[in-house]
């Protein structure tokens, strides 16, 4: 019997991507979710002090506007960003060190948990005030300007973030000086347990980017070659000198605010709604049915992952605190300003 239309797979042609890059975002998506879900694990034995964000459930989100950046090009996240260092080839060892507190991380156990920065990748080491880090990118964004580099800056923030002050002015300021950079709301729903209707009254986030002069698109967060394809325009566009743009991930993150959050404000009925979203398994599926993927891949492609988290939760473990004294290390810069002729 022949098969149905709605039954036909889909192939590579129609995805408009490489094999490649399928796999790059399916192997980085794969790592996100499994290092994620050791360090909650190892939160909960007690291995590490504070508490942890997770980002299960929306990997997707950092993983497919990250992958194909440069090392040079800009990403500021927040705490719950752990998919875009990874995808942005920040070590495991440092990620799980920063984690950790210890002494051999970048910023030598000065900040909380998950304050992941690493500037050999350009990935900015975030600060706890909400939406801090969609001003610093905004100002990364007008250094290449002012440079004339082809660079760009990719901000991650929630939408609980768009209620701040800082984060309107920082894309009106964008805007008017069409910025190379491109903002990505992960609409989760949740801002802590303020839910998104208690927010705002517009449908969608995407929207405020009308008021700043520039472009705001919607897309299914859980759908990560939707997310990349639609951040690669994004960039495409911020690098060609035509401005900013707002990306509105619609996702969800499974677990609480952090660790120490239970979550009991939310129905259990929209989790498990979500859960059958998850796009882990969606891309599994469909790199599946394109031939890209087999279930024996999948399987060596774990195993080689969380041997790679072993060692770095080892030497993470085995690391040493920093002394006390390391405290007035890094407090100021020992370089004298750039004079402005130089740009």
């Amino acid at each position: 019997m022949p098969a149905k239309e709605t039954d036909k797979k889909p192939s590579l042609k129609e995805i408009g991507l490489p094999e490649q890059t399928l796999m790059g975002l399916y192997n980085n998506l794969l790592k996100t979710r499994l290092l994620d879900e050791r360090l909650r694990k190892l939160f909960r034995q007690g291995r590490f002090a504070g508490t942890y964000f997770s980002a299960v459930g929306q990997e997707a989100t950092t993983v497919g506007p990250t992958y194909g950046l440069r090392d040079d090009d800009i990403i500021g996240p927040s705490n719950r960003e752990i998919g875009a260092s990874v995808t942005k080839g920040v070590p495991l060892h440092i990620i799980v060190a920063q984690v950790y507190a210890r002494s051999t991380s970048p910023d030598k156990g000065k900040s909380h948990p998950c304050h992941y920065g690493y500037r050999p990748k350009g990935v900015i080491t975030p600060a706890s005030t909400v939406a801090a880090q969609t001003i610093v990118a905004t100002g990364c964004a007008m250094a290449f300007k002012i440079q004339k580099k082809d660079n760009v800056a990719v901000a991650f923030f929630g939408e609980g973030a768009t209620s701040r002050g800082g984060w309107h002015e920082a894309l009106n300021y964008a805007g008017i000086h069409k910025l190379p950079i491109v903002y990505v709301c992960q609409n989760n729903l949740w801002a802590e347990s303020v839910p998104a209707t208690l927010q705002a009254s517009i449908e969608h986030f995407a929207d405020r980017a009308k008021a700043y002069g520039f472009p705001g698109v919607t897309v299914d967060g859980n759908d990560v070659l939707a997310v990349h394809q639609t951040a690669a325009q994004a960039i495409a566009r911020a690098r060609a000198g035509e401005g900013p743009t707002l990306i509105e991930c619609e996702t969800y993150r499974w677990y609480g605010h952090s660790e120490i959050d239970p979550a009991d404000y939310r129905r259990k009925e929209e989790l498990e709604y979500w859960k059958t979203k998850d796009p882990i398994p969606r891309t599994e599926k469909l790199l599946i049915d394109l031939g890209v993927l087999t279930t024996e891949r999948r399987e060596a492609l774990a195993q080689e992952i969380e041997q790679e988290i072993d060692e770095a939760v080892k030497m993470a473990e085995e690391a040493k605190y920093s002394d006390p004294e390391e405290a007035y290390n890094d407090v100021y810069s020992d370089r004298f300003p750039i004079q402005r002729e130089e740009f």
